[in-house]
């Protein structure tokens, strides 16, 4: 079962968006494109949102840490 947590390896300001694209299976740069995009059309409702789920949703605190090959 997959859990949406708020990112610490993917993060740019919380990691929520990294945190999406992690649950979602896509680019999280796709998910921060779509934020900035709604939040000019939502005259401020998406970043409302945005804090919102913020506050809610947690950081993930598993030590996965990632492995990059580099010899």
């Amino acid at each position: 079962m997959k859990k949406l947590f708020r990112s610490t390896t993917d993060s740019k300001f919380t990691g929520l968006c990294g945190g999406l694209g992690q649950y979602l299976g896509i680019d999280s740069t796709i998910i921060r494109l779509l934020v900035v995009i709604a939040a000019f059309f939502s005259f401020g409702g998406v970043i409302l949102a945005y804090f919102i789920a913020t506050l809610f949703i947690p950081k993930d605190s598993s030590n996965s840490f990632r492995t990059v090959d580099h010899y």
